[in-house]
């Protein structure tokens, strides 16, 4: 998809209230036990895994775990189930998950016989067997080829000011927070205390000090910079802005968000 647009809002026009922090009451299936073992103990001979240290959650975030030459890795299927969601799962598109694993795994020949030594013995099966019940899709969902994603719980579910979990914040803006410089703050808040994200615009040592912002609390002043301007608002755009290729959610240095997001760089 292309745009002469470097941009486009994306909100909700109607106030809702969402609880994820908590899973709903359950009882652990001996699969999920299986794998969350599984899990912890494939994190704990890996001495690269990107959201170190723990200790870790399991989220069920459709991750699958592959052994190289080098030892073991994670990566992300094109879909993960939350447990919760499998009761609105259809069996045959779960099913495509599936086959999309079995192929993964198929490119790692260790793998299956590296689950095993752990005691984890249902690799093959559940990579062989067909998803077409209810009860199939449960087990899929506690396996090992979708609840294996360790996090640590701010990762996981944790909110703002402390923590951004995937739970609660766009996967793309939190991805940022695990790979940016230590010196540069991603999540800043304005005058009221309420979060935005900012990403720098010039490359680092530019000495631009100008910042985008991705993301605001929807109370923030700042959230109306991220949706398109009303006709009376309009006039505000100059031409000297537009000439100068100044955008609505183009912070300059001198604002209060900027200021906080390079304050430790010196």
């Amino acid at each position: 998809m292309t745009s002469a647009e470097p941009g486009h809002p994306e909100h909700e026009d109607f106030p809702w209230t969402i609880s994820v922090a908590d899973h709903p009451p359950r009882t652990e299936s001996s699969q999920y036990q299986a794998s969350r073992k599984l899990m912890g103990d494939l994190v704990g001979t890996t001495g690269d895994w990107v959201f170190a240290p723990g200790p870790y959650q399991d989220h069920h975030g459709g991750g699958v775990w592959v052994k190289d030459s080098e030892g073991w890795l994670c990566l992300f299927l094109p879909l993960g189930i939350e447990w919760s969601a499998q009761f609105c799962a259809d069996p045959s598109k779960v099913d495509h998950v599936r086959r999309y694993a079995a192929r993964v795994v198929g490119a790692f020949p260790d793998t299956l016989a590296g689950y095993a030594s752990f005691g984890y013995d249902d690799g093959q099966r559940l990579l062989d067997t067909p998803i077409e019940t209810a009860d199939q899709v449960a087990e899929w969902t506690d396996s090992i080829f979708n609840a294996s994603v360790p996090l640590p719980a701010g990762t996981h579910s944790g909110v703002l000011p402390k923590t951004a979990g995937y739970h609660h914040y766009p996967k793309p803006i939190v991805d940022i927070d695990h790979f940016r410089y230590d010196d540069f703050a991603l999540f800043v808040t304005d005058d009221s205390g309420l979060p935005a994200a900012v990403v720098p615009i010039s490359p680092r040592g530019s000495g631009d000090g100008r910042v985008r912002l991705l993301a605001a609390h929807p109370s923030s002043p700042y959230a109306k910079r991220l949706t398109s301007p009303g006709p009376a608002e309009q006039p505000a755009q100059t031409e000297e802005a537009l000439a100068s290729g100044e955008e609505r959610a183009v912070l300059p240095a001198d604002d209060p968000l900027a200021q906080q997001a390079f304050r430790k760089q010196s």
